[in-house]
């Protein structure tokens, strides 16, 4: 290659970047808008009135709507382009999350979820595939970068959460003031989103994008190398809601106290964004394949050793490597499934949310329910055998590299 190509690459054009700030304010938005929702459950549920199992099967609609909206953008979204639901997503969950902080009787917030749920569904699968559009004109790996604006995002939604509690404003005054923010971001930057590539289109939506293969159909979509990537994202996200789910319990089991409770799990969330800002170079060097497996393995011997000792400190290590080892490896899934022979890019991503979504409901659950049967610690190691499956099934993924156009 060239020395004037290679500056090419690395320059990326103006229309580029602006697709690619674009992208991120999505990623911000989708962190932002779940953070400071999640940091107000308690002033929703106590102004509900309603128990902790009660509340348990209320949040069920969420995922329910995130599912329904995956299973219709399956069939669509190789024709609609992701850039229309990932708008019409963010718009409803901007909306969405005050109205369902204003609800007062349980079935108003049971179908509010429900509605949010399709609107998670619209945004997060398809904001993944303008990601990984984004990256193809790029040509090195950048998806990680989105995942920690996500990060951030929810970050700054908890944070605003926490400065309104002590402030004692309304969990709606503040969500709905958050929205507004977040709603002037989403403007600014709105007439530079991308777009993947329409069924029926020729032309790329962003310079340099590889040209599509004919497009698979039916139950034809789910390749053996998609239904991989679907297992291995599955099973990251099973690890992370046991993370988020027991974490902090479990270092209070084990004696810690409230406050080094929260702080397991404020490690594990600063290592997962820490190691989403620097994955994407470590990807560059030494591909994406050993980077799947290397991930999953610090996952392993940190948490696995971490829960041997049986202490605070190995609690808070722990997590925190499997912070680092989880937190880039459903964005590779996600790059390596939009870049698969044969399938169109957003379709791909879209399939890839499905097989991950059981994870969401039934992670957490089957978790606790070891706990209750062997306690908490035995149960935590469900995370280090499904890094252990990652690691396995890594062996087998292939690796695609889109050409460079001459």
């Amino acid at each position: 290659m060239t020395r004037s190509a290679d500056t090419e690459i690395r320059t990326p054009a103006p229309e580029l970047r602006r697709a690619r700030s674009a992208v991120s304010v999505l990623f911000v938005l989708a962190g932002a808008v779940m953070g400071g929702w999640a940091g107000r459950i308690p002033s929703v549920r106590d102004q509900l009135g309603v128990s902790n199992g009660e509340w348990g099967l209320i949040v069920l609609a969420a995922p329910i709507g995130v599912l329904a909206s995956l299973l219709v953008l399956s069939r669509v979204i190789d024709w609609t382009g992701a850039r229309t639901p990932s708008v019409s997503g963010a718009v409803g969950m901007l909306v969405l999350v005050p109205i369902g902080a204003l609800a007062t009787e349980p079935w108003l917030l049971i179908v509010c979820l429900l509605a949010l749920g399709l609107a998670q569904g619209l945004l997060f699968g398809p904001m993944n595939a303008l990601a990984v559009e984004v990256e193809r004109g790029y040509r090195r790996s950048i998806i990680s970068s989105f995942h920690f604006w996500y990060s951030g995002g929810q970050f700054l939604g908890g944070l605003l959460g926490v400065a309104a509690g002590m402030l004692q404003f309304s969990a709606a005054l503040q969500l709905a003031a958050s929205s507004l923010l977040l709603a002037a971001l989403f403007l600014v930057t709105l007439r530079f989103l991308p777009d993947t590539q329409r069924a029926g289109s020729d032309a790329s939506v962003l310079p340099d994008s590889p040209e599509a293969a004919p497009p698979r159909s039916g139950l034809r979509t789910w390749t053996p190398q998609l239904l991989l990537l679907a297992g291995i994202a599955l099973l990251t996200s099973v690890n992370e809601g046991g993370a988020v789910q027991w974490s902090a319990l479990y270092s209070v089991e084990l004696g810690g106290g409230v406050a080094l409770g929260s702080l397991t799990l404020v490690c594990y969330s600063l290592a997962i964004a820490a190691a989403r800002l620097v994955g994407d170079r470590v990807v560059e060097s030494i591909g994406r394949r050993r980077f799947l497996q290397l991930s999953a393995a610090i996952s392993v011997l940190g948490l696995g050793i971490g829960l041997l000792t049986g202490t605070v400190a190995g609690a808070l290590i722990g997590f925190a490597c499997l912070g680092v080892g989880s937190g880039c490896i459903v964005p590779t899934a996600m790059t390596l499934a939009g870049n698969q022979p044969g399938v169109p890019s957003a379709t791909a991503v879209a399939l890839i949310s499905i097989g991950q979504w059981p994870a969401f409901l039934l992670g957490p659950p089957i978790i606790g329910g070891l706990a209750e049967l062997f306690g908490l610690r035995a149960a935590l190691a469900v995370v280090v055998l499904s890094a252990a499956a990652i690691i396995v099934l890594a062996s087998f993924v292939r690796e695609r590299t889109v050409a460079v156009a001459g």
